[in-house]
This record gives structure tokens, C-alpha cells and sequence, in this order.
């Protein structure tokens, strides 16, 4: 990259690695509606790890951070996939409502 612009980056990357141990931030990169696997390569990306598909969606669960919005897409291979959205009653209902994610320290 030219410049500064790598450096520029990683100080991003990094501001959005600590803020989602306390803030959902990444239902702010979401659309409206998204399927789970869009939502756990997203947190993927952010986290800079893989996370394991069952453990990532039953922490979602747990968490009551989503929920169904009554529709499916047919856009996967296969079954359609549950579109879901996020709750934003959880900020009300909670002072931290971050995820449980492990980070990655890099």
C-alpha cells in the first residue's frame, strides 16, 4: 500500500478489535437483514481467527443478540438460509453488551 495507508489500516483494524469486546460494533457493519454464516465471517474478518461454526452460533443464541426476521434467502447452495437481525433492545437491556469473542493479539 502506498503511503501511510497500511499503517492507517491496522490502526482501524485494531480500534474495532477492542471496541467489540464491549460494543456490538459489528452489527454496524451488517446490512438489515443477514444470514448467521454472513455474521460469523464478518466477525471472522474482524477477529482476524476462524471460529468454530456451532460454538459461534450457540454464543449467538445465548447472547440473545438476533433475532429471526421471518424471512429466507435463496442466494446458498442448498437449504435456504434464516435471515436474521440484530436486536437493539440488547443496548437497553444491557450496560455491556459487546460479544464473547476471543481476539486474536496481533
Amino acid at each position: 500500500m502506498a503511503a501511510d495507508h497500511r499503517r492507517i489500516l491496522a490502526t482501524g483494524i485494531a480500534r474495532l478489535r477492542s471496541k467489540i469486546k464491549y460494543r456490538p460494533v459489528v452489527f454496524e457493519l451488517m446490512p438489515p437483514v443477514f444470514t448467521l454464516l454472513q455474521l460469523q465471517r464478518t466477525v471472522e474478518a474482524l477477529a482476524g481467527r476462524l471460529v468454530h461454526k456451532p460454538n459461534f452460533r450457540r454464543l449467538i443464541e445465548q447472547q440473545e443478540l438476533v433475532e429471526e426476521a421471518g424471512e429466507t434467502t435463496a442466494d446458498t447452495v442448498g437449504r435456504p438460509a434464516k435471515l436474521f437481525r440484530f436486536r437493539h433492545a440488547v443496548l437497553d437491556e444491557r450496560a455491556v453488551a459487546g460479544t464473547k469473542l476471543p481476539l486474536s493479539r496481533a
